[in-house]
């Protein structure tokens, strides 16, 4: 009976070391799929906001007609439709986002609120970098006595596997990149819609949008 029930716990062990194993080997492969990266995604942000201060509808459209000229259709998918908005509650916090790429690997949104809003960043499988366009956000972490404070052309970067509270002020707008392994990100993006607020249309809607850009990215062999 002991020779049995160790020689179950060593099989157990051996399965889970394995498994540790392959999604260690499977977490390295994520950096061959990225197309964006994040000192371009910056640059973009910034070059949105010298030409349209303040206004962000306009910074958006420079955003979009950016990388649509930059980066080949037949690369990566890119959503033009910039009348596609969406509520986001997450984390406490609520605002509305344009999803403007989704893949696997990688997602590009623009996030913000008009009222301004306060909660937590979430715990993520990607690093996170929130272009500031206009308006202001503070951060904290547990254990800092003062704030984070980013203003726009500012980038407030949150790497993978940390969390912090945050607060757009009124009138906060981002351009949010996100790489790493995204479907992990969505449930936090879209529990709350199911626990709390029942906008059931929201959901619906995100989810189409996701999943309809994922796919379209999937078709051209962008992971």
């Amino acid at each position: 009976m002991a020779t049995s029930a160790l020689t179950t716990w060593g099989t157990r062990l051996a399965v889970l070391l394995a498994f540790i194993a392959t999604c260690g080997w499977i977490d390295s492969l994520r950096v061959n799929f990225y197309i964006f990266d994040p000192t371009t995604i910056h640059d973009v942000a910034k070059s949105a906001i010298a030409a349209s201060p303040d206004d962000p509808r306009a910074m958006i459209s420079h955003i979009v007609a950016n990388l649509t000229s930059t980066y080949p259709s037949t690369h990566i998918r890119l959503n033009p439709n910039q009348s596609e908005w969406v509520f986001n509650n997450a984390g406490g916090a609520m605002g509305a986002m344009y999803i403007i790429h989704a893949s696997i690997t990688e997602y590009l949104i623009v996030f913000g609120t008009p009222l301004g809003t306060e909660g937590h960043t979430g715990l993520h499988t990607a690093d996170d970098y929130f272009n500031i366009l206009v308006g202001e956000q503070w951060a904290f972490s547990p254990g800092a006595l003062e704030m984070e404070r980013y203003t726009p052309g500012t980038v407030h970067f949150l790497p993978r596997f940390t969390a912090k509270q945050y607060k757009m002020h009124e009138g906060c707008f981002a351009l949010e990149y996100a790489r790493g392994w995204i479907p992990l990100m969505l449930p936090f993006g879209m529990l709350d819609t199911l626990t709390s607020t029942l906008d059931l249309p929201t959901f619906y809607h995100t989810a189409r949008i996701t999943g309809r850009e994922m796919i379209k990215n999937l078709l051209i062999g962008k992971i």
